[in-house]
C-alpha cells in the first residue's frame, strides 16, 4: 500500500473533523460514534481511530469552532440585545447542542475535557464589548440556561 501524503493525510482529517462536528450538533456527542462517522464519511472505523484514538480528541480539536458557532448566533451590540439573541439562541437545536455540550462536560474526569473554551469564548466577548456588566449577564444567561435545559422549557425572558 502506497504511502499517504500529507496533504491527504490533512484532507482526511478535516473531513472526518467537519462530520464529527456536524454530528456533535445534530445528534450529540453521545450519539456520535466511529461507526456514524465512518458511514458518513467513507473512511474505516480504524483510519478514524488512527488520527483519533480517543473520542475526546475530536473535542479538544473541534472546541475553538463549536465556541465560534455559538458566538456567531449572539448580538453584542447591547446588553438587551445579547439577551435577546441568547434566547433566540436557546430555539435553535445546533446551538443549543452546544449548550448541552458544555453542561454535559462539567465535572468530566477526563483530562482533556479541562481545556475546552467553549463558553470562555462567550465570556471573553461579552467582556470585550461590556467589561464587567457583560461577564455578569453571560454568567447569569449561562446559569438560566442550565436551568431551563434541564427543565426543557425555553428560556424566559425577564
Amino acid at each position: 500500500m502506497a504511502k499517504r501524503s500529507r496533504v491527504e493525510t490533512e484532507l482526511t482529517v478535516n473531513q472526518i473533523l467537519d462530520e464529527a462536528f456536524k454530528q456533535i450538533l445534530t445528534i450529540g456527542f453521545e450519539a456520535m460514534s466511529y461507526t456514524t462517522l465512518s458511514a458518513a464519511t467513507g473512511v474505516s472505523r480504524t483510519g478514524i481511530s488512527h488520527h483519533f484514538p480517543r473520542k475526546t480528541e475530536f473535542l479538544v480539536r473541534l472546541d475553538q469552532r463549536i465556541g465560534q458557532f455559538f458566538i456567531e448566533g449572539l448580538d453584542f451590540s447591547s446588553i438587551a440585545a445579547l439577551e435577546q439573541s441568547w434566547a433566540e439562541v436557546m430555539k435553535q437545536p445546533e446551538r443549543k447542542a452546544v449548550l448541552q455540550l458544555f453542561f454535559s462536560l462539567c465535572g468530566s474526569s477526563d483530562e482533556s475535557m479541562k481545556i475546552l473554551k467553549s463558553l470562555n469564548i462567550v465570556i471573553e466577548a461579552a467582556v470585550s464589548h461590556f467589561a464587567d456588566v457583560g461577564r455578569k449577564c453571560v454568567e447569569q444567561l449561562i446559569g438560566n440556561s442550565a436551568l431551563a435545559l434541564l427543565q426543557d422549557v425555553p428560556l424566559q425572558q425577564e
